[in-house]
C-alpha cells in the first residue's frame, strides 16, 4: 500500500465563487475524498498548509512548503502539493533547488476549474499526480492534463485551456493515454538513495526580472542597483541581444559587474537556447561578465539565481553554479 501526503496551498482547485470572484475556500479533505474513490488501496493523509491564490505565494511560502515536505519525506512514498497555476512553475523550480538529492516523488498539481465544478480538470490532475508517485518518478514534477513534467521545465502557456502547462526544452517524464501510462524518463534527476535528502532553503529575494523592450533606457539598471538588487535576470531578444546604439545598455552591464550584481541572460523566446556566441551583440555582453542561462526557462533561471545568491555573495561562484546542472534545469553543451 502506498502512503501519500496531500499538502494544500489554495489555488483554483480549492476555490469557490464569492462576490468578488473565485477565492480559495475548500480543504484537503474534499480532495482526499476524490483520491480515495480512485485509489481505494492507497492511504492518503492531508494537511491544509496554506490558503492562498498563487499570486501571493512568494519565497517565504516556498521555504514553508519545502520544510514541510522535507519533514514528511521519511513517512510517505510521495507527496502531492495542490497549488494555484499562475505561479506553480516558480514554486516547482524553487522546490527543485531547495530539496537536493530528492529520491522520492514530490508532485505539484492544480486545475483550471475548481474541483467542485462538474467540468473540473482537478480530479484528473490529482490522479495524474498519484500516477507519478506510483511509477516512482523521483524529484519535483508538475502533473497537469495527463502529463508529468519536470519541475524545472514546466511553464504555464495558457490562461484558460486545460493543457495549460508544457515541458520546455525537455521531454515529458510521463504521459497518460487510453492504453495506459507511458514513462519516458523515470529518473530525470541524479539521486543517490543511500544518501539523505538535503534541505537547502536559503533564498535571496533581491532578484529582479526584466523583459527588454526596444528602446529600454539604460538608467533602469542604475535604479535597480541603487535599490539594492543583488541579481538581475534579463529576458533578452532572440539568442541574447541587447541594444547599444542610441540607448547603450551594454555600458551599464559593466557597472553592474563592478557592484557585484549577478546578471543572468535568457531569451524572450520560449523554446531553444540563449546562445551569446552567435552574434556580435552576444559577444559584447559576454565581455561585460553576464551569465548565460542557455536553455533554462525564465522561471528556472530566476529561482536558480535567487537560490544561488542565497548560498554566496560572489558573482563568480554564481557563474559556477549556473555552469552546473543540479536537477535537470539546463542542458550543458
Amino acid at each position: 500500500m502506498k502512503h501519500i501526503l496531500l499538502l494544500t496551498t489554495g489555488g483554483t482547485i480549492a476555490s469557490q465563487k464569492h462576490a468578488n470572484g473565485l477565492a480559495p475556500a475548500l480543504h484537503g479533505k474534499d480532495m482526499v475524498a476524490q483520491l480515495e474513490l480512485g485509489y481505494p488501496d492507497y492511504h492518503f493523509d492531508f494537511e491544509d498548509l496554506l490558503d492562498l491564490d498563487s499570486s501571493n505565494i512568494q519565497p517565504e511560502e516556498w521555504r514553508l512548503i519545502a520544510r514541510r515536505v522535507y519533514d514528511a519525506l521519511s513517512d510517505y512514498d510521495g507527496i502531492i502539493i495542490t497549488h494555484g497555476t499562475d505561479t506553480m512553475a516558480y514554486t516547482a523550480s524553487a522546490l527543485s533547488f531547495m530539496l537536493q538529492n530528492l529520491c522520492k516523488s514530490v508532485v505539484l498539481t492544480g486545475s483550471q476549474l475548481p474541483i467542485q465544478n462538474p467540468l473540473t480538470d482537478g480530479v484528473t490532475n490529482l490522479f495524474t499526480a498519484v500516477e507519478a508517485i506510483a511509477r516512482g518518478i523521483a524529484g519535483v514534477s508538475v502533473a497537469f492534463d495527463r502529463k508529468i513534467i519536470p519541475g524545472t521545465r514546466a511553464v504555464k502557456v495558457s490562461t484558460m485551456a486545460f493543457d495549460a502547462f508544457e515541458s520546455v526544452n525537455a521531454d515529458y517524464l510521463g504521459q497518460i493515454f487510453a492504453d495506459g501510462t507511458r514513462i519516458f524518463h523515470p529518473q530525470h534527476i541524479s539521486c543517490d538513495p543511500t544518501s539523505p535528502t538535503i534541505l537547502n532553503d536559503d533564498f535571496c529575494t533581491d532578484v529582479f526580472l526584466l523583459k527588454l523592450l526596444p528602446g529600454t533606457r539604460p538608467e533602469i539598471f542604475d535604479s535597480l542597483a541603487d535599490m539594492g538588487y543583488r541579481g538581475i535576470v534579463l529576458e533578452a531578444f532572440g539568442a541574447g541581444g541587447l541594444h547599444y546604439i542610441n540607448r547603450d545598455l551594454h555600458s551599464r552591464l559593466a557597472m553592474l559587474a563592478e557592484r557585484n550584481i549577478a546578471v543572468v541572460v535568457c531569451s524572450q523566446c520560449l523554446y531553444e537556447r540563449c546562445d551569446l556566441s552567435i552574434y556580435e551583440v552576444g559577444h559584447r555582453i559576454l565581455e561585460k561578465g553576464v551569465i548565460p542561462a542557455r536553455d533554462m526557462t525564465t522561471e528556472a533561471a530566476a529561482t536558480k539565481l535567487m537560490w544561488a545568491l542565497g548560498q554566496t555573495t560572489q558573482v563568480e561562484e554564481v557563474r559556477r553554479m549556473f555552469d552546473t546542472c543540479y536537477v535537470g534545469e539546463v542542458t550543458l553543451l
